[in-house]
């Protein structure tokens, strides 16, 4: 997979991308853990987002966020991530000018900075939410959401409640035309190391799900 340097507010970002090179082919967006709790686009489980998705036939991006690895700038609270994400689909989509739909998928902080991103663009068709931490950050901006999604979340989850998590999705799905999948996995804590393919299983049905 080529590696790429591209443009994001605060200087050079840099990414891993696949190019599928159909003419309408989906592109996705994947977004790493807390940048300073360790999270790099390098996750194993970015990595194995980054290639179901490949697998599909999307051209897809995982990425450092400022401040991580060869990515320059330095971190700011989810503000400037959150433009980091939005100059990475910048990037992609002008690479994939016919692209067919646009998903992002986010791990953790990555999925709070995924569902923001959804607010900001409208061309996002869907999402996947990884550990989403409700109860660390507010998504209250989630009103109304923009797109359909899943989240997925472990039962064992001692950093993130589960409740805190099924209080999100009732919430969202309480909104017209909106639908969130729940996907609870057993044994699961927040960091998925046995559940790996159990989380990329869930992911990759609710694709099907959505012809995606």
């Amino acid at each position: 997979m080529p590696e790429v340097i591209f443009n994001g507010p605060e200087g050079r970002l840099d990414g891993r991308y696949h190019h599928n090179g159909a003419d309408d082919s989906p592109i996705a967006l994947i977004l790493h853990p807390h940048p300073q709790q360790g999270g790099t686009m390098n996750n194993k489980l970015c990595f194995n987002m980054f290639n179901m998705f490949k697998d599909r036939g999307y051209s897809v991006m995982r990425f450092n966020f400022r401040g991580v690895g060869r990515s320059q700038g330095v971190y700011d609270h989810g503000i400037g991530e959150l433009s980091d994400a939005a100059s990475a689909l910048d990037w992609m989509q002008t690479y994939n000018t016919n692209s067919r739909s646009t998903w992002v998928a986010g791990y953790s902080f990555g999925a709070w900075i995924g569902m923001q991103l959804l607010m900001r663009r409208p061309e996002i068709d869907g999402f996947i939410s990884v550990a989403a931490p409700a109860s660390d950050y507010d998504f209250t901006f989630l009103a109304p959401c923009p797109s359909s999604g899943i989240l997925i979340h472990g039962k064992r989850d001692e950093n993130i409640p589960v409740n805190s998590v099924t209080k999100l999705g009732d919430k969202l799905n309480a909104q017209k035309g909106i639908e969130v999948d729940m996907c609870l996995i057993e044994g699961a804590d927040h960091y998925f190391a046995k559940q790996q393919e159990e989380v990329i299983r869930h992911a990759s049905a609710y694709l099907d799900k959505r012809g995606a």
